[in-house]
């Protein structure tokens, strides 16, 4: 039975979004909802993952209410949260000992070309099966030194090619069709 892994999902990312600065995949928290739900009927194990940082004006500090997880993800009394302040999940955390004995992960949240990409790449490096669930994952644009601006469909679709050797790239349609 996989583990539903949700990072960073948290209010905070929801007010970095503007006009100008949108994500790709709009509907990725509804999305990761109903892979939360679907996760939950099936007794997955469920871990949250939400990052903190010690800038009190920081939306990710805990004493901010932007800190919180969006209500579409928020997490139910018993389960698992992991605190991290770096992009990987499992630096600085005890996710990989949480982990011990599992084989199968699914990952969603964002940021898809940050945070969930350091998280993929190091459960691929440690012998997790990871599935990486295309349109549960928000991303942003991104700057280049250059000043050019990469749309954030284009930083999605490069950040998915990066995590092909990592893990297998899915829809959520092709999870949420499985038993």
């Amino acid at each position: 039975m996989p583990t539903l892994i949700v990072i960073d999902l948290q209010e905070a990312m929801r007010a970095e979004r503007s006009a100008d600065w949108p994500w790709a995949n709009d509907a990725a928290p509804a999305v990761a909802g109903r892979l939360l739900d679907h996760a939950r009927a099936r007794g997955w194990r469920v871990i949250h993952v939400h990052h903190n940082v010690d800038d009190p004006a920081d939306g990710f500090h805990p004493s901010n209410p932007l800190c919180a997880a969006m209500a579409e993800v928020a997490p139910l009394p018993g389960e698992e949260i992991v605190v991290k302040h770096g992009s990987s999940a499992f630096i600085g955390t005890d996710l990989a000992q949480r982990l011990e004995g599992e084989a199968d992960l699914v990952i969603c949240g964002g940021e898809a070309n940050m945070c969930v990409e350091s998280t993929t790449r190091m459960a691929g490096n440690l012998g997790f099966a990871v599935t990486l669930v295309q349109d549960a994952l928000v991303c942003f644009p991104r700057r280049a030194q250059d000043g050019r601006i990469f749309p954030p469909q284009t930083v999605l679709d490069m950040s998915l090619a990066n995590l092909r050797g990592f893990a297998r790239i899915a829809s959520s349609e092709d999870i949420l069709s499985q038993p």
